[in-house]
């Protein structure tokens, strides 16, 4: 189903992914700088989500400024929870590379808001870029030590944004609940020598799916 949502004057472009039975739970879920909602990792996990009962709704948002892309995130959000066509007890947001760093942003911001209801479940960061190429010593770190909610990294372990020591630093330094798969050799755009697109892109989905999973049980036991 494609929606335009409103963020300040203009639109962003989204589509929601809809499960056969109503849904309780939602993913929202953007791309990284380069690319856009269609982008074919994402259509995979959006349709897989779906599938097995999760609502998820994709959007573009072209900017490549942090903040913006993490007030169109927020601008998202909103318009998921005040959606009258889905009544969900909560969402998880996820985003890949630079849409990590904005999903991770809006989740720091609206915990530290006095309106933090809960609504925000988790977080799903694929190919999170800790760093810029060859610039170890300047970590984007500074929204994940805040956060408080579960959070999955998926990442390769070659990833020249992400090197696999640093992240496993930062993440013992983190207060939320967290956990790092790492898809073997893969780069940051998650391709591994010797293996299909598909077969890795599958990892990743069912990854993903299996966190968000044992989270929502977690939580409602």
């Amino acid at each position: 189903v494609k929606v335009k949502i409103p963020f300040g004057n203009k639109c962003l472009d989204a589509i929601f992914s809809v499960p056969e039975k109503k849904p309780t739970y939602g993913v929202i879920l953007t791309h990284g700088a380069g690319g856009d909602m269609n982008f074919p990792h994402l259509v995979s996990l959006a349709t897989c989500l779906a599938s097995h009962g999760v609502l998820c709704l994709r959007f573009t948002c072209k900017g490549l400024n942090v903040a913006y892309r993490t007030k169109a995130f927020k601008a998202v959000v909103e318009y998921l929870k005040l959606s009258d066509g889905y009544k969900l007890s909560g969402v998880f947001l996820a985003g890949r590379s630079m849409g990590s760093r904005a999903a991770a942003s809006v989740i720091r911001q609206l915990s530290q808001d006095d309106d933090d209801d809960g609504f925000i479940q988790g977080l799903v960061c694929l190919s999170y870029p800790l760093h810029r190429p060859k610039l170890q010593s300047k970590l984007r770190d500074e929204d994940l030590l805040l956060i408080s909610c579960p959070v999955l990294f998926v990442s390769g372990s070659t990833d020249e944004m992400c090197e696999k020591q640093l992240l496993e630093g930062v993440v013992s330094k983190m207060k939320a609940p967290t956990k790092i798969h790492w898809i073997d050799k893969a780069n940051h755009g998650m391709a591994v020598k010797g293996r299909t697109t598909n077969d890795v892109v599958e990892e990743i989905n069912a990854q993903v799916f299996s966190w968000l999973r044992e989270n929502v049980q977690l939580q409602h036991k």
